[in-house]
C-alpha cells in the first residue's frame, strides 16, 4: 500500500504542473591509501623525480608500455604496440588515439617531448642516467614514435614503464629547471588517463574525477580519493571504520585480515632486494673482511621468521629468482664469531671502533623498525655501534641525492630496498658505476669495475638464451664484492574491502605501474 500511495502521489505533483525535486545522487567514490607502504611517495606529483608511488600517478598519466597486473609480461597502454629491431638498437611505437584532459590531442610530439625532458638532468629527472642510451627519437607521423639507442639496453622496456607521458603544449613552455617546483604538478596537472586530477587538500588527499572520453571507457566509478596517512597503522584504522576501501599493511596486520569476511587480503612478491648500503665514499668499508662481518654478524633467516612470519628468502646477491642464482655462492650463514674475526683482522678498532654509525633510511613503519632494531643488536654482538635514523623519502632522497659534494657522514649506511624484477636490470641503477647521482640512482657511490663490467655486458646480451647466465654472473660478482650487505626479498601485502568489485591491485616495485584499468573499478 505504501508503494502505491507514493506512485499516485508523485503522478499528482506530476500532472499538476508543479516543479518537481529530484535528489542529486551522491557520486560514487573510491578512497584508498594508495601511496601507504613502501611502494607508495606521498605528496609526490612530478613523475620525473619519483622513485615510487607510480599505482597512484598512472591513474591520471600513464606510460607507452607498463607491466600486466601479474608482473610477468609487457602489454601496450599509450602504445598500442611496438617492435623492437634486430639489433635491439631501434623501438617502434604504434600510439593510440586519445585526448589529454584539458582536450587537446595527444601526439608523438609529446612523447618526443617527454624523453627529452626525462633525459635532461636539469629538469631534476630521475631517469636522465638510466636514458643516456637513447641517441634519437623521431616522430614520422602524429601516431608514430621511433626510438634509437647507441648500443642495445636489455633493461630500456621495462625503464620506460615509468616515463610516464607529458604535454608538450602544458610544460614545453617552462624552463626545465623550474619544472622540479613548479606548482603545476599539484594545482592544474593533465593527463591522458582514466582519470582527470580535480584537487589537492594540503597533506590530506588528492581526488581524481572520471574521464567520460576515456578511449577504455567511461569509468563506473565517479571519483577516485588517495588519503594521506602518517603510517600504516593509521590507515589501517581507516579502512577499518569503512573510510576508505584499500590500503597496503604490514604483515602482522595481514593475518589479522585473513579471518575477517568483509575483507581480501592481496600478498605477492615484492620484487625488491633489501639491503644494507655502505657508502663507498668513506673509510669505513673500503676492506672487503668488514663488508663480509657485516653480513655474517645479521641472523637473516631468524629476522625472517620472527618479523616476516617466514614470508621472505634471503639474498645472497641482489636476486633471489632460481634462474639467477649460479652454484656456489657464499650463503654468509649466521656466523658472529667469524664476522669479530673479520673485524680484528680489518683493524676494526682503529678505523671506527665502538663509535657510532648513522644508519639512514626512509622506511618508517613498525616492522621496518623492528628489522633495524634486531640488525642494530646483532651488529653491537660484533663491535658495530650504528644508529638508525629515519626521515621521509623526500628528506632521504635530499640527502643522497643532493648534488656537488653531499655530507658523507650522513649516510654512511643506508636501510634501503631497489627493484630486483620483474627485469632483473632494475638493480643496475644503484650498483653501476655510470649510474652516479645526481643523474642516478647510484647512491652508495660504488665504483666496482667488475661488477660494472658485468650489468653491461647483461645489459648488452642480444642473445635471449644468453640472458640469465649473464645476470648469473652479476650474481656471482654482487656475492663475492658486496656492494651492499644484501638482506632478503619479501611479500607485500594489500587490504581491500568486499565493496569493491574488479579492484587490482599488486605490490609492484616502486608501485609499478601496471595494468590495473581503475576504469572498470566498482563499488558495491
Amino acid at each position: 500500500m505504501r508503494i502505491k500511495t507514493i506512485a499516485i502521489a508523485t503522478a499528482l505533483l506530476l500532472g499538476s504542473g508543479l516543479p518537481t525535486v529530484v535528489q542529486a545522487q551522491s557520486p560514487k567514490t573510491i578512497a584508498g591509501g594508495f601511496d601507504v607502504g613502501p611502494g607508495g611517495l606521498p605528496k609526490n606529483f612530478n613523475p620525473l623525480v619519483s622513485t615510487a608511488g607510480f599505482t597512484w600517478l598512472s591513474n591520471y598519466y600513464e606510460p607507452l608500455i607498463l607491466w600486466n597486473a601479474d608482473l610477468t609480461q609487457l602489454t601496450g597502454a599509450l602504445a598500442k604496440d611496438y617492435k623492437v629491431s634486430d639489433d635491439q638498437l631501434n623501438y617502434t611505437f604504434n600510439l593510440a588515439e586519445e585526448t589529454w584532459h584539458d582536450g587537446k590531442p595527444f601526439t608523438s610530439k609529446d612523447v618526443k617531448f617527454t624523453f627529452e625532458l626525462a633525459k635532461n638532468k636539469a629538469s631534476g629527472s630521475l631517469f636522465a642516467a638510466r636514458l643516456g642510451d637513447i641517441a634519437s627519437v623521431e616522430t614520422p607521423d602524429d601516431r608514430t614514435v621511433v626510438i634509437k639507442l647507441s648500443k642495445p639496453n636489455a633493461s630500456f622496456l621495462a625503464i620506460i614503464t615509468q616515463i610516464l607521458i607529458l604535454p608538450e603544449h602544458a610544460l614545453a613552455g617552462m624552463a626545465p629547471e623550474s619544472l622540479a617546483n613548479s606548482t603545476w604538478w599539484s594545482t592544474t596537472p593533465v593527463g591522458t588517463g582514466p582519470y582527470k586530477f580535480n584537487r589537492y587538500v594540503t597533506d590530506q588527499y588528492v581526488e581524481l574525477a572520471a574521464d567520460d572520453d576515456y578511449r577504455g571507457g567511461k569509468p563506473k566509478v565517479d571519483v577516485l580519493i588517495n588519503r594521506y596517512f602518517e603510517n600504516p597503522a593509521a590507515a589501517v584504522a581507516a579502512l577499518r571504520a569503512g573510510e576508505i576501501q584499500f590500503t597496503y599493511v604490514e604483515p602482522d596486520d595481514a593475518a589479522a585480515f585473513k579471518t575477517d569476511a568483509n575483507f581480501k587480503v592481496i600478498e605477492g612478491g615484492s620484487y625488491v632486494v633489501n639491503y644494507i648500503g655502505l657508502n663507498q665514499k668513506v673509510d669505513l668499508f673500503k676492506d672487503i673482511k668488514i663488508r663480509q662481518a657485516i653480513m655474517y654478524a645479521i641472523d637473516r633467516n631468524a629476522i625472517i621468521e620472527s618479523l616476516y612470519g617466514g614470508a621472505a628468502k634471503p639474498a645472497n646477491c641482489g636476486y633471489v629468482a632460481p634462474q639467477l642464482i649460479p652454484e656456489g655462492l657464499e650463503s654468509y650463514a649466521y656466523d658472529p664469531e667469524k664476522a669479530k674475526a673479520l673485524l680484528a683482522e680489518a683493524g676494526w678498532d682503529k678505523i671506527n671502533g665502538d663509535k657510532p654509525i648513522t644508519w639512514l633510511t626512509y622506511y618508517g613503519s613498525p616492522q621496518a623498525a623492528n628489522v633495524m632494531a634486531a640488525v642494530q643488536a646483532m651488529l653491537a654482538q660484533v663491535g658495530i655501534n650504528v644508529v638508525p635514523r629515519v626521515v621521509d623519502t623526500p628528506t632521504y632522497n635530499g640527502i643522497v641525492y643532493k648534488e656537488g659534494t653531499p655530507n658523507w657522514n650522513e649516510f654512511p649506511m643506508i636501510y634501503a630496498g631497489l627493484q630486483n624484477g620483474p627485469n632483473p636490470a632494475g638493480l643496475n641503477p644503484g650498483l653501476n658505476m655510470s649510474q652516479l647521482p645526481p643523474a642516478g640512482f647510484n647512491t652508495m657511490r660504488i665504483e666496482f669495475d667488475d661488477l660494472s663490467a658485468a650489468f653491461d655486458k647483461a645489459l648488452g646480451e642480444t642473445d635471449k638464451s644468453k640472458l640469465d647466465a649473464a645476470w648469473q654472473d652479476v650474481c656471482k660478482v654482487m656475492n663475492k664484492e658486496l656492494p651492499w650487505a644484501t638482506l632478503w626479498v619479501a611479500n607485500r601485502y594489500g587490504v581491500a574491502s568486499n565493496k569493491l568489485k574488479d579492484f587490482v591491485w599488486t605490490p609492484a616495485p616502486a608501485g609499478g605501474p601496471f595494468a590495473a584499468h581503475p576504469e572498470t573499478w566498482d563499488i558495491r
